[in-house]
């Protein structure tokens, strides 16, 4: 196939990517969105199938085969709360999938789709090879780091030592004076373009281990955004038009999207990623006599309340509650009552968390209520239920100035006449702050597993 129709496919797509990403805008057309992007995608590669700098199928083929069956089992097997985990490794395999792109170009297997003369490759096509490297790298580590914090495979929380940032920064000056090297001299056997690689993973690790789990949610988000510039550079290294538009819109919308988790904790990106939150514990220390309920107890409550307000957390995401929750608010909706779910944005450990669950037990999308906007109504509230939600209901984050999550907007459940918190012990949340709500006044605690007290205040209301 020639460039034109090749081009003119890769037009189609970008115009798909544009619209789908337009839609992923509304929780009522995310699935559409998600599947006009899908098209575009197949689109663009079916289009670069057909190019003529294609020569040999045989291992694209054997690659294709391995990725729908790895994408499949994904699809199937993946639990809904297990989604953050499989997000931090899809951001990884963009990253190394780049890494691995823009090296090709160095090869003269690639020289026909780089910019390579006849002295050998460019000083920009070796520029955007060392930036797909340098940013493939780092996502890909920097990923692996994150699975693990939130699969628990590592600890969740900060690990920072005594001169970290010099390490860090010992680090960054290595690669740009390696990258240098390799860019007066670009070839796939320079010493310095190894060193560009080794150091690009060993950044990705430092500068993900010292970020606790509390801030995983913008960290996914500026990943996934890392993900998207390395396409794009591999896509000036191998100059393909659909990797530089696609990659740029995935850079950008990642950059937007963790700008949006950032205002939502109150806090700058510099913060997020040099502040070692979550490292230590710090605050006023809460104490206060604590106010249990029985199911049957809540059950009476909920079945006399006018306006009962969710507020889930990834308590409810661990406990796989999400299908009973939605089953007690068709309950309380059958006896006359108006129920909502406040979303907060960084509540779970990815953005869009709760939506995705909410949206796996079939809630009604015109139920799912923002923070601001259920802040503006949490008074006329007769029940907050809190769902294994912490830090993003956590009064001190306006009460107590020596709090490290002081600022951060919540949902101020304390408003309302009533609040059920729903957790299995008196644990603090991800980022090992205390939470004087536990002991408010108008605060109930109901212990035990999620799913379980959901069950029995179900069953209390059918009795």
């Amino acid at each position: 196939m020639s460039d034109l129709p090749v081009n003119l496919a890769y037009l189609a797509a970008a115009v798909l990517f544009v619209f789908g990403l337009k839609m992923l805008g509304s929780p009522s057309a995310a699935r559409r969105g998600n599947a006009l992007s899908a098209a575009g995608m197949l689109i663009a590669v079916v289009a670069t199938l057909l190019a003529r700098d294609i020569v040999a199928f045989h291992w694209i083929a054997v690659a294709a085969v391995a990725g729908a069956v790895v994408g499949a089992l994904a699809a199937r097997l993946v639990a809904m709360t297990a989604m953050p985990e499989m997000v931090a490794l899809f951001n990884g395999s963009g990253g190394i999938a780049s890494l691995l792109v823009g090296s090709a170009a160095l090869f003269p297997a690639t020289a026909g789709v780089s910019s390579v003369d006849a002295g050998g490759i460019s000083m920009f096509t070796a520029t955007t090879i060392l930036l797909s490297v340098l940013i493939g790298g780092v996502t890909f580590s920097g990923s692996i780091v994150a699975w693990g914090k939130l699969a628990a495979v590592l600890p969740s929380g900060a690990l920072v030592f005594a001169g970290q940032r010099l390490v860090n920064g010992g680090i960054f000056a290595a690669l740009l004076v390696c990258g240098v090297f390799f860019a007066l001299a670009p070839a796939p056997d320079s010493p310095y373009f190894i060193a560009v690689l080794v150091l690009a993973l060993a950044l990705g690790v430092m500068a993900a281990v010292p970020i606790g789990g509390a801030d995983m949610p913008v960290v996914i988000s500026l990943l996934n955004s890392y993900s998207g510039l390395a396409a794009c550079a591999a896509g000036f290294a191998i100059n393909n038009n659909i990797l530089i538009v696609s990659g740029s819109l995935v850079g950008a919308a990642g950059i937007i999207l963790t700008n949006i988790m950032c205002k939502a904790m109150n806090r700058s990106l510099v913060n997020v990623l040099f502040s070692g939150f979550g490292a230590a514990k710090s605050g006023a220390k809460v104490e206060g006599e604590v106010k249990p309920i029985s199911a049957d107890d809540a059950g009476l409550i909920l079945e006399a309340a006018s306006a009962v307000t969710f507020v889930p957390g990834y308590g409810m995401a661990v406990a796989q509650a999400q299908h009973v929750v939605h089953e007690l608010g068709e309950l309380l909706e059958e006896n006359g009552c108006e129920v909502t779910y406040a979303i907060h944005p960084v509540a779970g450990r990815m953005p869009g968390h709760m939506n995705v669950l909410l949206a796996e037990a079939n809630v009604p999308y015109d139920q799912l209520v923002e923070m601001d906007d259920i802040n503006r109504r949490m008074a006329n509230v007769d029940v907050a239920v809190v769902i294994g939600a912490n830090d993003v209901v956590n009064t001190a984050a306006r009460e107590d100035d020596s709090s490290p999550i002081y600022g951060m907007p919540t949902i101020n459940v304390d408003h309302a006449r009533t609040v059920f918190v729903l957790k299995r012990s008196m644990a603090s949340g991800f980022a090992g702050v205390d939470n004087p709500l536990f002991f408010g006044a108008n605060t109930r605690m109901l212990f035990g597993d999620a799913k379980a007290s959901i069950a029995a205040l179900i069953a209390s209301l059918k009795a």
